[in-house]
């Protein structure tokens, strides 16, 4: 079975307008509410890729009831926890370029963090669980390592999609895969990724770290894959991106739907790179078809 958590699940208000001044009244041409959090993205990509899972996180007040009445309008099974506060909502201003604004997040009560360790402690051998997005503040910075020593030896394969202090403390308890941008794996480091190479050298590091298998992100540039049995750089065509909302969330679900079918390594990046791509070229997730046309537009060249 494939669990996902988002420990900070939100609605995602995304607005068109033609141009965003500062100090003036806008009128929207265009708005879409959706549910969001990276977890809740990669089931979402999940089910439209036709795999089953069961997403977990907090939810509460009139924002968090949405969020929920969306995934199960979706037919994505949940275990929910309620809290007190409302769950909050991010604001995506599409104008000239695309300007994101984080909302509060709600604080999280001990008895709920409990709850969802007693969830987690149900996880079976066999069983993926997909730990991605932001931590609140509410919660110790380290609580996706605390999922995972609570996890060690149960053979559970562990997706961590997580930045900061989130990714540096859980690299220790050897997560199956970890995907950050290159912009998060160069401030682990304290250094700056310009090149794929750049990405696979610390991507090595990652693995020393605790890592099994690494996936680097790098926009335009594509993205390399670095395990301790190869490193691979994919390229992709240079195109215009209409969506950077889900895009790495959509990479994840692709590895993991492509490894849970028996793909080979460098299928399995294929497809995930495709499918963060196809993501990006478009205003909803991507599809099977979308993933399949765009799989023979990626480069991939095997390094080492």
């Amino acid at each position: 079975m494939i669990y996902t958590v988002t420990l900070n699940p939100s609605i995602d208000y995304h607005l068109w307008i033609p141009a965003l001044s500062e100090g003036t009244i806008h009128e929207a041409q265009k708005e879409w509410k959706v549910e969001g959090g990276k977890g809740i993205n990669v089931s979402k990509v999940l089910h439209i890729l036709g795999v089953n899972s069961t997403t977990l996180g907090f939810v509460g007040g009139f924002t968090g009831a949405f969020i929920q009445q969306q995934i199960e309008q979706a037919g994505i099974s949940h275990q929910f926890i309620q809290i007190e506060q409302d769950s909050r909502i991010n604001l995506k201003i599409k104008a000239q370029t695309e300007t994101d604004i984080s909302g509060v997040s709600p604080d999280i009560p001990e008895d709920a963090r409990e709850q969802l360790l007693q969830q987690l402690d149900r996880l079976q051998n066999g069983d993926y669980l997909v730990l991605a997005g932001s931590v609140p503040k509410s919660l110790p910075s380290d609580m996706y390592q605390t999922i995972m020593k609570r996890l060690r030896g149960k053979g559970v394969r562990i997706f961590l999609d997580a930045k900061g202090q989130a990714l540096k403390s859980g690299l220790s308890e050897e997560p199956f895969l970890i995907k950050p941008n290159h912009h998060e794996l160069g401030e682990l480091f304290g250094v700056t990724i310009s090149t794929p190479e750049e990405a696979i050298d610390l991507g090595r590091k990652a693995l020393e770290m605790g890592a099994q298998n690494v996936i680097v992100s790098m926009a335009g540039e594509g993205a390399v894959f670095v395990n301790s049995q190869a490193a691979y750089i994919a390229r992709i065509p240079q195109r215009k991106p209409v969506n950077s909302i889900g895009a790495g969330d959509s990479m994840v679900a692709g590895f993991l739907y492509a490894h849970t079918q028996g793909m080979d390594t460098e299928a399995a990046f294929r497809f995930a790179v495709a499918a963060g791509s196809t993501t990006a070229l478009s205003e909803g997730f991507c599809t099977h078809e979308k993933i399949h046309a765009f799989l023979s537009e990626i480069m991939i060249t095997r390094i080492s």
